[in-house]
């Protein structure tokens, strides 16, 4: 199906920016003018596939599109552009990781917030190497993970979705690495002894909970004022299964979506946050869609918090 074919919708009024939809204010690759947020899909569950997850996660960026479509458009005059999809395919997650790397630096060039739609939690790394491909090798980056694991795991074989933080810490000294949501009984002893080893900051799913909207939205700050520029990316695996069965691996001591779209308010708020990615929405085994409507609001909270538009914690 063409994105012609997903950016539709009902029409309340073709004139009264009001009552838009997404759908009406949606801009083709084509788009001459500087768009505020660009989008970008990354067809792709070959990580997932390697890391033996559940595969279908490349379905996920339609299906999140679709589910925008339709959404009351609260961004005014703002505008979007889609850049359409990247697919790996013959599984050459490396060379689709590139891919992605490129378009997400051009829209970094356009000067548009760039917005991801996975795809497994591979996405990550491709968007990574748009950052660094944009900034250049002597910027700093920051990471800020919203994910119940630290996908830390070593890579001496192929890459996947669980070795990509650890890549990017190995080969960048530049970068810092922050997770929100690691859950205790998702990671083994040996990974928690790799975050250390690497200096990683994380607030485990406990925590989370148990802090209000100020500690959280300090802790965050916090991390974001130490770089350069910073990139968001949200795991849906560190929801709990509840809201978000359609996952490669569910969580039953998960995040609720209130913390999670809390999460995303305060980071994207801020001015150094360049980028956000979406990923592990499997279609495949959402229960009655539920996965993918979630990611869609968690998706739209992003875009209206990089517009200034989303209120506050």
């Amino acid at each position: 199906m063409g994105l012609e074919e997903i950016w539709k919708g009902t029409v309340e009024s073709a004139a009264d920016q009001n009552r838009f939809k997404y759908h009406q204010i949606v801009r083709g690759p084509d788009f001459s003018d500087k768009a505020n947020v660009a989008l970008i899909g990354f067809c792709c569950d070959e990580g997932v596939r390697r890391n033996n997850g559940r595969p279908g996660a490349a379905k996920a960026p339609d299906a999140i599109r679709a589910a925008l479509a339709p959404m009351p458009w609260h961004g005014k005059e703002a505008t979007l552009c889609d850049y359409g999809n990247v697919s790996c395919s013959d599984s050459r997650l490396e060379d689709a990781q590139d891919e992605l790397a490129e378009k997400v630096s051009e829209a970094y060039g356009q000067g548009s917030r760039a917005v991801i739609l996975g795809g497994g939690h591979e996405t990550l790394y491709g968007h990574y190497l748009g950052l660094r491909l944009h900034l250049g090798s002597e910027a700093s980056i920051g990471i800020l993970n919203i994910d119940a694991h630290f996908d830390l795991r070593p890579h001496d074989g192929e890459s996947s979705s669980g070795t990509m933080f650890r890549q990017i810490l190995e080969e960048d000294q530049n970068a810092g690495y922050f997770v929100l949501g690691i859950q205790r009984f998702g990671n083994s002893r040996s990974l928690f002894e790799t975050a250390q080893e690497f200096d990683v900051d994380y607030m485990p799913e406990e925590t989370v909970r148990q802090s209000d909207s100020a500690q959280l939205s300090g802790r965050i700050q916090s991390f974001i004022g130490q770089y350069d520029a910073v990139i968001v990316t949200l795991c849906m695996d560190v929801l709990d299964m509840a809201s978000a069965p359609g996952v490669s691996a569910p969580s039953p001591f998960g995040l609720d979506p209130v913390s999670v779209r809390s999460i995303i308010r305060a980071a994207c708020s801020h001015p150094a946050v360049r980028s956000f990615d979406i990923s592990e929405v499997n279609p495949d085994v959402d229960e009655g869609g539920r996965t993918v409507r979630l990611g869609a609001a968690l998706t739209n909270e992003a875009i209206l918090s990089f517009l200034g538009k989303a209120p506050e914690i």
